[in-house]
């Protein structure tokens, strides 16, 4: 079985869907309006992974990441990392 990301796709092949480069495992929904939800703890961590640091990495998702608008079709970024 694929990831997340490619179940959505697979369940919606007609629709526009617009995702955010090198953040796949970071996907957990789509909303009602096809757009895709990404975890923000998952993305930060995704950026760790690849060779930056907490802060960096923070630094990078919030400027250049989750404040990007690019049409009706951006992604959603949400806080998913309660306890």
């Amino acid at each position: 079985m694929g990831n997340l990301l490619d179940e959505i796709l697979d369940n919606y092949p007609d629709e526009e869907i617009l995702k955010a480069d090198g953040f796949d495992d970071a996907v957990i929904g789509i909303d009602t309006h096809m757009r895709l939800v990404y975890s923000i703890p998952k993305s930060i961590e995704i950026l760790v992974k690849d060779d930056m640091t907490m802060e960096d990495a923070m630094d990078h998702f919030y400027y250049n990441v989750s404040g990007s608008y690019v049409g009706e079709k951006t992604p959603i970024w949400v806080e998913d990392n309660f306890e």
